[in-house]
């Protein structure tokens, strides 16, 4: 038992340097390029977030607003009519579920971990009207619309202020 037990650790240790090794690659990686500059000014953007954002979006020139991105990524809701009556539902999902899930880990750690205060008070102005995950999925929605902006402008992030 005790032989085994040493295999794996080595192993784990022998994994534990290679992923350490790639982490730092693809921070390399991500500090070399513009766009990923750009992202990373966010508060809970990182280095691997503005990366695969960046890679699943491609170049930003071929969105002509940010409606387009907000439905390659399927942040925006579906909408149902039929003569008089209108019915927005959920969100449509039609695009990358790992760049949805990252805008909304991203949004967490800026709202309840970095305190800053545009997408804070956005969100709890949403959560105490409706309920907290779809506040945080309309503040994701919020900060992939900043992001087309960013990118598209070439400029950091720089909010204005909000009215509660």
């Amino acid at each position: 038992m005790g032989y085994v037990v040493g295999v794996v650790l080595e192993l784990i240790q022998a994994l534990t340097e290679q992923i350490e090794s790639l982490e730092a690659e693809i921070e390399v990686r991500a500090g070399s390029l513009k766009e990923t500059q750009l992202l990373m000014t966010i508060p809970g953007v990182s280095y691997f977030t503005a990366l695969t954002i960046y890679a699943e979006l491609g170049e930003i020139a071929r969105f002509d607003r940010a409606k387009e991105v907000v439905s390659y990524v399927g942040l925006n809701p579906i909408i149902r009519e039929s003569g008089d009556s209108r019915f927005e539902g959920s969100i449509s999902k039609r695009g990358s579920g790992r760049v949805r899930w990252l805008l909304v880990q991203a949004s967490y750690t800026a709202v309840h971990t970095c305190e800053y205060e545009y997408l804070s008070r956005f969100y709890n102005r949403l959560a105490r009207k409706k309920n907290s995950k779809t506040a945080i999925v309309a503040t994701a929605r919020k900060l992939l619309v900043s992001m087309y902006h960013m990118l598209d402008r070439e400029e950091v992030y720089d909010p204005p202020g909000v009215s509660a």
